[in-house]
């Protein structure tokens, strides 16, 4: 975790927001246009007259600054910031290898993929070790390929296999 993008406790949304934009040296105008909002909108967060954001609003502000929008989420409900994810999530079935996650795999809630509805991991599938990078299509621990098609857990071998959403035409 970052900890100088991690909200200080106690710490107001404005004052955050007003943070983080003078780490970034943005000028309000930069990161209202950045974020996708009104320079007001932006003006008023920073002076603390608004104190919830809309989901656009929460998105936009976390991409322009770089930032998990839970951070956002959570100082805005005065809830405790949740560690973020160490680990990358990807589906078995859909992910390539060679290529970057879908960007929806790594939200907080999402638990299965949203194309095939297989299990999303977070861990290798053989010796159990956090993904932390695709570096490599494989566990740099155990060497178990990431795309396997058969999982062997205990005795037992599990075979996955993606269903296809297409039918035969006769």
């Amino acid at each position: 975790m970052n900890t100088l993008k991690t909200p200080m406790p106690e710490e107001a949304l404005g004052d955050y927001i007003k943070r983080l934009r003078g780490e970034l040296k943005m000028s309000q105008n930069q990161l209202a246009i950045a974020a996708g909002i009104h320079l007001h909108s932006l003006g008023k967060i920073e002076r603390g007259i608004t104190t919830r954001l809309n989901h656009k609003t929460r998105r936009g502000l976390a991409k322009a600054l770089s930032i998990p929008s839970e951070y956002l989420e959570a100082i805005c409900s005065g809830a405790e910031i949740q560690p973020a994810f160490t680990s990358i999530k990807f589906c078995p079935q859909c992910w390539t290898p060679g290529t970057s996650t879908e960007p929806i795999w790594q939200d907080i809630r999402s638990l299965h993929c949203f194309i095939c509805g297989f299990e999303l991991v977070d861990h290798c599938l053989k010796c159990s070790k956090s993904v932390t990078t695709f570096q490599h299509c494989y566990c740099p621990y155990c060497g178990f390929y990431y795309k396997n098609t058969t999982v062997e857990i205990g005795t037992n071998s599990i075979p996955i296999k993606r269903q296809n959403s297409q039918t035969k035409k006769k």
